[in-house]
């Protein structure tokens, strides 16, 4: 299982893109310690209620 360490919204201010969704960047760390990152649309984050601290929805 993977655990959301961190979460960055790069989509802000007069950088924001309209023409696509808004994404962040989510930070994972497994029981060992090992990182990994996705970029997931920020409404699919919001629709499973997903947070820092929350465990990621594995495929």
């Amino acid at each position: 299982m993977r655990k959301i360490i961190h979460i960055f919204d790069g989509d802000f201010g007069c950088e924001e893109n309209f023409s696509k969704k808004p994404t962040v960047s989510v930070t994972l760390e497994d029981e060992n310690g090992n990182k990994s990152f996705v970029t997931v649309e920020d409404k699919w984050l919001i629709d499973h209620n997903l947070d820092v601290g929350d465990f990621w929805i594995e495929d």
